[in-house]
């Protein structure tokens, strides 16, 4: 692969549709998915955003770059932190920067910068840290999410559009679990409508702040967490009233108790979807655009999970693997993976 320097800053025009939830409007029902590589690398890819026509994504091996979804063209690059090459599991964007995320100590948070180079932001060190998934609810405010230290999660944000980043004190915060963290699989364990927040652990919880991040609760679902490569991976709200979480344990896939749920209150109850029926784990969940939050697509490493009623009946449309999903409209989405990204059209 050409590590070609480029300068990440971009602009472009942000369409706001406003969409009416008429009831006259068809559910969608796929029946299959087409699956184009369109960049592959021996790469282990779980962050992912479209940015207008571009994909961003950033890697292990401290692999960065974005894919052109008009061209096809790929420009990549290698970010070191002298000695340390990261590994970056989350991406985010404002409409005039990309940032990334690496996992483990140092965490190290990267903004785009001047000339063509990645500016680092935010670093932490220390024993346990790791950071899971960053996202922005706007311009200006962003968050990050981490494993547990000192009896809390690990929760960083910015209100100055990412140029500075401070971390919440756990007297602010619910009271951790020990051992409670989020899984680093796909940068989806935080969801946002407007000014709120909904965090998801893997101990089942949910912490959800209405004010940004000023004040919190915690909201427990009943997907299964006794096992420490069990809860949830994945959380998505499609309003600020519907929204679903998926899990389970990696290292037992085919197990399908307990690892899927729906919220209709904005996350205060949840209630299990098609218990012991598949699908079974899966490391991202993605609502459908345009569906009033009945078109659910779910992915993992062992493949495609599709369900036209919100969760309560699913098809597999695909053995594929992936770890983690973007819908960029109603029919197409991109996925990433080991070794790729790739273009998913649904039919």
């Amino acid at each position: 692969m050409n590590f070609i320097p480029f300068t990440m800053r971009y602009a472009f025009l942000i369409i706001v549709l406003m969409v009416s939830c008429s009831k006259n409007i068809e559910p969608i029902n796929f029946s299959s998915v087409a699956v184009s590589d369109i960049y592959t690398d021996s790469l282990s890819i779980r962050a992912i955003e479209i940015m207008g026509n571009s994909l961003a994504f950033a890697a292990n091996k401290g692999t960065f770059g974005t894919v052109d979804l008009s061209t096809g063209k790929v420009r990549a690059n290698i970010e070191k932190y002298h000695t340390v090459i990261p590994e970056f599991r989350a991406v985010a964007h404002t409409s005039s920067d990309f940032f990334m995320l690496s996992v483990g100590t140092p965490a190290l948070l990267y903004k785009t910068g001047e000339n063509g180079r990645m500016e680092l932001v935010y670093k932490e060190e220390g024993e346990g840290v790791f950071y899971d998934a960053l996202t922005f609810l706007n311009d200006k405010e962003g968050i990050a999410v981490g494993d547990s230290v000192d009896g809390c999660l690990s929760v960083i944000i910015t209100s100055d559009g990412g140029i500075t980043w401070s971390k919440i004190p756990c007297l602010q915060l619910p009271t951790g679990i020990e051992g409670e963290g989020a899984f680093a699989a796909s940068n989806t364990n935080i969801a946002t409508i407007g000014d709120e927040i909904w965090i998801a652990t893997t101990m089942g919880r949910i912490l959800y702040s209405s004010d940004i991040g000023k004040n919190w609760k915690v909201f427990q679902t009943p997907i299964k967490n006794k096992e420490p490569t069990e809860g949830i991976y994945s959380i998505a709200f499609y309003n600020e009233n519907i929204g679903v979480v998926i899990g389970g344990d990696y290292t037992n896939p085919d197990n399908a108790i307990a690892n899927k749920a729906i919220t209709k209150d904005g996350g205060k109850t949840w209630h299990l979807l098609a218990d012991g029926n598949k699908p079974a784990y899966k490391s991202c969940i993605q609502f459908v655009p345009r569906t009033n939050g009945h078109g659910i697509v779910a992915v993992g490493f062992n493949g495609i999970s599709y369900s036209s009623d919100m969760g309560v009946n699913w098809k597999e449309l695909s053995k594929e693997s992936f770890y983690t999903l973007r819908f960029q409209n109603d029919s197409v989405a991109y996925a990433a993976g080991k070794n790729r990204i790739s273009k998913l059209v649904f039919k």
